[in-house]
């Protein structure tokens, strides 16, 4: 048997003990969405030893839709009112992966493509930015809201401040996104041989219809990786959307659930899990269809 056999062998056995090392810590957090979702059709909040014995059937999801999370109390809101959180959170969710991409894909560009003076710490600083926590900034981010809140003049329409405070919390959560997402897209665009722009400059086309027509379909992955992720980082956030929505009584998702939980005494935990999952939803879909795709945008590169 030569080395490269052996070898090979180890590095088979070694990521096979890595896979069911990971596969076996795994195991608690699965078991803990599974009962999630079956707590969602059961008549019961779910532990473990009961799944045999609870019954199953919709009508936790038909009690969430309709507004009415327990069986003993009148509707808490309307299916309207449903209807529109799930929207708000869409149109954070939305929001960010917009912003998100939109930057990212052009200041990856630019920092893969053109060299300028302060270009090496810069992108060093991106990633120190990317360090804090977005909760140590949720201060100066609340302070600066207010501060522009009040340049609004005092008649200014309800439908125009809240307008403003959904564009405020989407560019918020999105710099949160920006610093690695610029670094991922960065990476890809660094995988491009120069060869292909030079040839179409050279051809006659301008710089930004190189980079339209010729760099953003090879980047492709990387940008709907990137969609994903920031799409992801919209529908999940809490503090920056209790901070600058549920304040003003907009709820999304995540503050919907949040208030719920805490008036327990008075919800029907079954049709809060049916909350829950339609809340982790997305999340599953994505994961479970763009592996593949999200390995290939972590192993993007990121060249300084």
């Amino acid at each position: 048997m030569s080395s490269e056999d052996i070898e090979t062998m180890r590095s088979s056995r070694l990521n096979l003990t890595i896979g069911l090392t990971l596969g076996v810590l795994s195991i608690p957090l699965v078991l803990i969405y599974l009962l999630l979702v079956l707590s969602s059709f059961a008549n019961r909040l779910l532990s473990g030893p009961d799944i045999l014995q609870a019954s199953y059937s919709l009508s936790n999801w038909i009690m969430f839709f309709s507004g009415k999370l327990s069986p003993s109390s009148g509707r808490l809101f309307t299916p309207k009112d449903i209807i529109m959180i799930i929207i708000n959170t869409l149109i954070v969710a939305l929001g960010v992966m917009v912003v998100v991409v939109i930057v990212s894909v052009m200041a990856g560009y630019a920092f893969s493509r053109m060299k300028f003076y302060g270009r090496t710490s810069l992108m060093e600083f991106l990633i120190l930015l990317h360090a804090f926590p977005g909760v140590a900034l949720i201060i100066a981010v609340y302070a600066i809201y207010v501060k522009t809140l009040s340049l609004f003049p005092a008649n200014t329409s309800s439908s125009a401040l809240v307008a403003y405070r959904f564009f405020y919390t989407i560019i918020a959560r999105a710099s949160l996104e920006v610093p690695m997402s610029i670094w991922l897209m960065k990476g890809f665009f660094d995988k491009i041989p120069w060869e292909l722009e030079w040839s179409a400059l050279v051809d006659g086309a301008s710089r930004i219809g190189t980079w339209w027509k010729v760099l953003l379909p090879l980047v492709k992955p990387g940008i709907a990786a990137l969609s994903i992720f920031s799409f992801l980082a919209g529908w999940e956030d809490l503090i920056y959307v209790h901070v600058f929505l549920y304040i003003s009584g907009i709820r999304t998702l995540a503050t919907f659930i949040e208030e719920v939980v805490g008036n327990i005494e008075m919800t029907y935990l079954p049709a809060v899990a049916a909350a829950g999952t339609l809340y982790l939803l997305p999340t599953i879909i994505f994961f479970v269809l763009t592996q593949r795709l999200l390995v290939e945008a972590m192993s993007g590169g990121v060249k300084a």
